[in-house]
């Protein structure tokens, strides 16, 4: 018994010896990023007046308009992408997130529910607007909308950064520095033309603008002042933000009268791998091969005789689409198949009602990025185009899959497949 009391004794001073030492190493190591942290900030200063002034000064921007924009401004190193000064930027070897299920799960109810109700109740809120926009520039209000909800919640998102700080730190230290530094300085000219304050120029964390959602390249090409009250706002005003939007895709090639396209079809006759907008044919030809719409539908007789391209997400294993060449304008706005889809299929869903694909998505995905990339090295040793071995399978991976198939006596899915990787490995 006498010797519990000693005993405890030791313990509780072990723990306190522990707990002292614990708040010593995070103090210490509080300095060090503060003193790390500092010198960042100090490197961000010289950096701007050394080497982002005098190219900032001979595109005309002002020493008042340089300042104003960078007043109290720091480098932001919550922001991804970063490279620290004086490291080097690595690729990461292996990606571990399984971020491709099947391509369905982008179409999840509760997000283009929401983009196609907001938009219904929009369209009938700025009918004239639209009408007016829609005149102009011939892009159906709906796809607008569609856009509008999809990139920011019909402007419901928050702009919550600086664009100054956000543009900055990348031009400063991130993996793509040449492309934020054009962006930067695209930013000092909206500012240094008056075209927006530098305190309202919001952003994305990736430098983004307004409720389009518009780099700052894009707002100079692109973003106008449709409700005529001298300024170009599209943080704020509802017909600036649709009729940019309605700009910048009649600037990438949007076609009057034409939709996005149309929900196909496709006989086991017609192989996945003529996928692509480099395999166009006519739309006449398409149905020569078998391909109908869904439903029951004729294709319009004024599209026949137009081109059109075999769309396949999932390949096999999902629906199927013919595109016409303004789906490709859409991937203007985004370059991701399923985004231009949503926003196709969001944008019938304003016009026609809420009505889904008839094709179902296939249970398929469950791939880390690196077991795609590792797909496509593989299929690039072989000698097929896969646009990159980036682990994103796009429609140059997924035909050339499609084709690998064939060649192997396989049926063709054009998709990615865990049994389709361990066999290329």
């Amino acid at each position: 018994m006498a010797g519990r009391p000693e005993g405890g004794a030791t313990e509780r001073g072990l723990r306190k010896f522990c707990f002292a030492f614990f708040l010593t190493a995070l103090a210490l190591l509080l300095l060090i990023t503060l003193a790390s942290a500092a010198k960042i900030d100090d490197q961000f200063r010289t950096w701007l007046q050394t080497d982002l002034w005098p190219d900032a000064k001979a595109k005309g921007i002002s020493k008042n308009t340089f300042a104003a924009a960078f007043d109290g401004v720091k480098p932001n190193l919550k922001l991804p992408d970063l490279v620290m000064p004086g490291e080097k930027a690595t690729t990461p070897q292996k990606q571990h997130q399984a971020e491709f299920g099947s391509p369905g799960a982008y179409f999840a109810e509760k997000t283009i529910g929401a983009v196609t109700s907001g938009g219904r109740t929009r369209e009938a809120a700025n009918a004239r607007t639209i009408a007016a926009i829609e005149k102009r520039y011939g892009v159906p209000g709906e796809i607008l909308l569609a856009i509008w909800g999809r990139e920011t919640g019909f402007g419901a998102a928050k702009m919550p950064y600086d664009a100054f700080e956000v543009l900055g730190t990348k031009a400063f230290m991130s993996t793509r520095k040449d492309f934020f530094r054009t962006e930067l300085l695209a930013a000092l000219e909206i500012a240094e033309r008056g075209l927006a304050p530098v305190n309202a120029m919001k952003s994305s964390w990736a430098g983004a603008l307004g409720q389009p959602q518009f780099m700052p390249t894009s707002f100079l090409k692109h973003a106008v002042d449709f409700d005529g009250d001298g300024r170009v706002d599209i943080w704020n005003s509802t017909p600036d933000v649709l009729a940019s939007i309605a700009n910048y895709l009649v600037h990438y090639g949007w076609v009057k009268g034409r939709g996005w396209g149309f929900e196909v079809t496709v006989p086991a006759s017609v192989s996945c791998s003529l996928e692509g907008p480099d395999q166009g044919k006519s739309i006449s030809q398409w149905a020569d091969m078998g391909i109908r719409r869904v439903g029951g539908k004729a294709f319009p007789a004024s599209e026949l005789k137009a081109e059109g391209f075999l769309l396949m997400p999932a390949g096999r294993s999902g629906p199927a689409f013919i595109a016409t060449p303004n789906f490709y304008v859409l991937k203007q706005y985004n370059t991701s198949d399923l985004y231009a889809l949503f926003i196709g299929h969001g944008a019938d869903r304003i016009a026609y009602g809420d009505s889904n694909f008839a094709g179902s998505w296939g249970a398929v995905g469950g791939l880390h990025r690196s077991d795609i990339a590792a797909l496509q090295r593989a299929l690039e040793a072989k000698g097929y185009d896969v646009g990159s071995a980036d682990g994103l399978p796009g429609f140059k991976t997924r035909r050339s899959i499609g084709k690998w198939q064939a060649k192997n006596g396989e049926a063709a899915t054009c998709f990615p497949d865990a049994g389709l990787v361990a066999a290329l490995k």
